[in-house]
């Protein structure tokens, strides 16, 4: 494992299904001199960061090789970075909410949304993921999540085999209570870095998204806090702190066993 990860948030206002306005927004906020002082390992953006997240999947999936993924694979390219983020796919006529990976060489991995927010028809509209997935960057190992997934601890518990909790999201401000207190209790309970990736901004159904992206240590300390607006932080997560947590307490041997039924 590389002694420290370098991540850069992308807390990005979203324009309602509007693909090539959003990318270049992305395109503005990437090339501003946040990455001219540290160099970036992982690019975190959004849930649905090209289209907001509707429920319009026929009109706006992309194929696993449509205009979005080509611009991950641009700029996981050009920023030598994993960039990672979700978007709306269209994969044998069935449409997923997916969490793509991409690294500088361009390949691509994903992993697919468990959870469905049924109480916006999320359910009615994709097809939930089976898989929970495991990347890797820089020997660190990380666990991506999308949105909802936060709600739903056991799905997300820590099997002593990731560094990293990894949520995007588009969370709504009103329920900001909920948001900062499940990533801290997901760092807490699982010794390991927590970092929630929160769109900006107004939704096409007057949404109000808070922003408030937070990144916690695995002891829950608040590493860096972002506000309502749309804007870039970098965090730096520490290998040794992290080891150093595990080792002094060893709380992840003490866990209960389980299966999850599949779907």
């Amino acid at each position: 494992m590389k002694n420290t990860l370098n991540v850069l948030l992308v807390q990005s206002e979203t324009v309602w299904e509007d693909v090539d306005a959003n990318l270049r927004n992305l395109d503005c906020i990437l090339s501003t001199g946040i990455l001219s002082t540290k160099v970036a390992d992982l690019v975190v953006l959004p849930e649905t960061f090209s289209t907001g997240f509707s429920m319009n999947t026929a009109r706006l999936a992309e194929s696993m090789q449509g205009p979005s993924v080509q611009w991950m694979q641009e700029k996981a390219r050009s920023l030598s970075a994993v960039v990672t983020g979700s978007i709306i796919i269209r994969d044998n006529q069935r449409f997923f909410n997916r969490l793509l990976w991409v690294s500088p060489t361009g390949s691509v991995d994903f992993y697919d949304k468990r959870h469905l927010f049924s109480l916006m028809g999320e359910d009615r509209c994709y097809t939930p993921g089976v898989c929970r997935k495991v990347f890797s960057v820089h020997g660190w190992r990380v666990c991506p999540q999308v949105c909802y997934d936060l709600r739903f601890p056991v799905w997300c518990r820590n099997a002593s085999d990731y560094d990293l909790l990894l949520f995007v999201a588009n969370w709504p401000v009103a329920r900001h209570l909920a948001w900062r207190t499940l990533l801290q209790a997901r760092a807490i309970e699982n010794q390991s870095y927590v970092l929630g990736l929160n769109r900006a901004g107004l939704d096409g159904n007057n949404v109000d998204f808070g922003g408030a992206s937070l990144c916690f240590d695995p002891l829950g300390t608040a590493l860096a806090e972002l506000g309502r607006g749309q804007q870039a932080q970098s965090v730096e997560l520490d290998g040794a702190h992290l080891s150093e947590t595990r080792q002094k307490l060893p709380f992840l041997k003490d866990g209960d066993s389980f299966s999850i039924t599949p779907l």
